[in-house]
């Protein structure tokens, strides 16, 4: 498919088939995160893949507190993605210009898995509504270190969806405000 097909067909799935995910497919996810640019190459991510049963579970709970994210139970892989620290220069150059770099690439990359993950017919959901501790305590994450995604990932079993979004002239403008 070509972009324009990929970026109609990636949505926020809900509902997934119980089909395992190939390891390679996940694999080729985590390349396209991997390839993400970065300010000064800081790469400031690490990827945690969860299909171990149990853990699925465990990180389920955590993410569907009050009634949120429900649909977790039954995703066949879950993906954190934890903030790691940025290098010198982009450190420098977010405090400088007062831009929180290393959250604006974290973006990057968790929308190139994302766009890989439709690429092969994987639906995937980002998620910020979670218990964070809970989770950096199931997956070992060092103390300090903060996880603020995570991301479903398996076999949609709902259509794509039409997409709503604003007006092209209400979200853009040429040559001023």
């Amino acid at each position: 498919m070509n972009f324009e097909e990929l970026i109609f067909k990636r949505q926020s799935d809900r509902k997934y088939l119980p089909n395992a995910v190939a390891k390679e497919d996940v694999m080729k996810c985590l390349e396209a995160a991997r390839m993400a640019p970065s300010a000064c190459n800081s790469q400031p991510w690490k990827f945690v893949v969860v299909d171990d049963r149990a853990k699925l579970m465990e990180m389920a709970e955590a993410a569907a507190g009050l009634g949120m994210n429900k649909f977790a139970h039954s995703v066949p892989v879950m993906v954190a993605v934890v903030l790691e620290k940025m290098n010198f220069t982009a450190k420098i150059g977010s405090m400088v210009k007062n831009k929180d770099y290393c959250m604006l690439d974290l973006g990057i990359a968790v929308e190139h898995f994302c766009l890989q993950a439709a690429d092969l017919g994987l639906g995937t959901c980002i998620m910020g509504w979670f218990d964070e501790k809970r989770i950096s305590k199931l997956l070992n994450v060092p103390r300090g270190k903060r996880i603020p995604l995570i991301i479903s990932l398996g076999y949609p079993d709902a259509p794509v969806r039409n997409k709503v979004r604003k007006p092209l002239e209400e979200m853009s403008s040429w040559n001023e405000y």
